[in-house]
């Protein structure tokens, strides 16, 4: 043993690198081959590539909004997700994927400037004027649900962005509420319920419920929940008949519209809501419903003249009501059908069961997360698929409007079109 400098000098050993003696890990020989493998020079590290330079100036603040923009003065590269305004509440398992990739901006009002993308649950609305506010990085518009009447789509699909919904999420806990509510009306659940549990057992001496083996039910409007809902009655015993403004194949026979309404005992509504059937069942098609006939709707308010229902209900023209929707979200006070003991309402929740809320809320957050990361949509998803360029568009289209939208997608490209 020795001393370099005033210090006591470790003491050499065969095969053993000084560093390991000081630490005392030459006993070990596993911990010694690592030491000397890290002891040895590391590979040079590839050099990142760096992307090209956009086409112009113009051009770099829509690349950097889309994740695409690399610049060394910088300092960073790869792809930043953007920012995504959530006008109302997701299932914590789709808020928090989209939170793992993107930063999220909550509210019903949230300030929607810059985003990549805006999801809304149907409450929220997303105008012409919010696309323009988002400006040049708005790049999807989602909604968790089916209807996309809150969303102005003609300007989205103008300005080349997808609007993207879950058509199919929903139909399932649909159908089983719209079913819920024709048993409860027609069985008076929630007035005999009030009674007992007031103490008044003299309630079951009052009116009768309604037995619906072998009555007909007519659905207006054979859509997915439609269908799946004619298919439950059927399940009951009820006999359906069917109108759709559009031809749908099956096995429920179609009716005329007068027909269906004057020999149904049973009503539903199944339509989307748009400015041919607002108001579809006006004043003149409920007078034609027959006699103590039973209304349904779980679709939207604004199909139905409230007053003009309120009022045949008032004159005993229609037995009851079930409602999941109204045309004003939430009603204002004192509304002549929330008055009336013959309807039964609940706040929009049809769709709203656990597994029907988790299963769409991942679907559209899914979706919107790999739009924004660059994977193909699908297009069964899409509300406008117009929006985007047809199958098999050159990848050149294909990455512009990726990139700035199908105005500017074609002279990007390098074809003619519009700059």
């Amino acid at each position: 043993m020795g001393f370099v400098h005033g210090k006591e000098a470790t003491p050499r050993r065969e095969g053993v690198h000084p560093a390991e003696a000081r630490q005392g890990i030459h006993d070990v020989p596993s911990l010694r081959i690592r030491s000397r493998a890290q002891s040895r020079p590391s590979a040079p590290r590839p050099r990142v590539r760096q992307e090209p330079a956009p086409r112009s100036e113009d051009q770099a603040p829509l690349l950097r909004a889309t994740g695409l923009w690399t610049d060394r003065r910088e300092g960073r590269t790869g792809r930043h997700m953007g920012e995504i305004a959530l006008l109302e509440p997701l299932h914590p398992e789709a808020e928090a994927l989209l939170a793992a990739r993107h930063r999220l901006r909550r509210g019903l009002h949230a300030d929607v400037a810059g985003v990549a993308a805006i999801v809304t649950r149907g409450l929220g609305r997303v105008s012409a004027a919010t696309l323009s506010a988002a400006g040049p990085s708005l790049r999807c518009v989602a909604r968790v649900g089916s209807g996309t009447e809150h969303i102005d789509v003609a300007a989205a699909t103008a300005a080349g962005i997808p609007v993207v919904h879950a058509p199919d999420a929903f139909t399932q806990s649909t159908a089983e509420h719209a079913l819920a509510l024709l048993l409860s009306v027609c069985r008076r659940v929630v007035p005999l319920s009030a009674a007992t549990r007031s103490g008044d057992w003299g309630a079951r001496d009052g009116p009768l419920g309604l037995d619906l083996g072998g009555r007909r039910l007519g659905v207006v409007g054979m859509g997915r929940i439609g269908r799946r809902f004619a298919e439950m009655a059927r399940g009951i015993g009820m006999e359906v008949v069917s109108w759709s403004r559009s031809a749908h194949p099956g096995t429920f026979p179609a009716v005329s519209l007068d027909e269906l309404f004057q020999t149904s005992d049973v009503v539903s509504l199944h339509l989307a809501l748009n400015e041919e059937t607002n108001r579809f069942l006006d004043a003149g098609r409920i007078g034609m419903m027959k006699p103590g006939a039973v209304l349904l709707n779980v679709s939207r308010g604004g199909l139905v003249d409230e007053d003009a229902l309120a009022e045949a209900l008032r004159a005993g023209h229609l037995r009851a009501v079930g409602l999941d929707v109204l045309a004003e979200e939430p009603p204002r006070a004192h509304h002549p059908l929330l008055c009336l003991p013959q309807v039964l309402v609940t706040p929009h929740t049809a769709a709203l069961t656990e597994r029907a809320f988790r299963d769409a809320c991942l679907l559209v957050a899914r979706a919107v997360d790999g739009w924004l990361r660059g994977d193909p949509p699908d297009r069964a998803l899409l509300r406008n698929p117009e929006a985007l360029p047809p199958a098999g568009a050159p990848l050149g289209t294909i990455a512009a409007t990726y990139l700035y939208g199908t105005a500017h997608a074609p002279a990007l490209a390098g074809g003619a079109g519009p700059v």
